[in-house]
């Protein structure tokens, strides 16, 4: 099981990947709006604010933040670390359940380019 601390350093790849993003993936990351990645199996979300191609004013909460994302992740540790790695298909993991993504279906299609 992933710790809090990797799931943290896997955003923070997250992040550095959307800087450096090109095409399709760089027209997503531009985006503005706010985000949560809530970590199921630890209890814990990571809320920030996606905006000018990056992940920023990111902070840890305990259990559900009170304010909703409009961007609003949620999977185990070891998903979150396997889908940065590029060991798991967002798109795979998203159809079989791993990842659920509560958004507009236009963010969901865009979110689908970064991941």
């Amino acid at each position: 099981m992933a710790t809090v601390e990797e799931c943290r350093s896997a955003l923070d790849r997250f992040a550095a990947n959307l800087a450096g993003a090109e095409g399709s993936a760089k027209d997503a990351a531009a985006l503005d709006r706010s985000l949560s990645c809530r970590i199921t199996d630890l209890d814990v979300t990571f809320t920030g604010r996606l905006a000018g191609g990056r992940v920023r004013d990111v902070v840890t909460v305990r259990g559900e933040p009170a304010q909703k994302a409009q961007i609003r992740l949620s999977m185990k540790g070891d998903d979150l670390v396997a889908m940065v790695a590029g060991d798991l298909n967002f798109a795979k993991a998203w159809g079989t359940g791993r990842v659920k993504v509560q958004a507009s279906l236009r963010d969901v299609l865009r979110l689908r380019s970064l991941l």
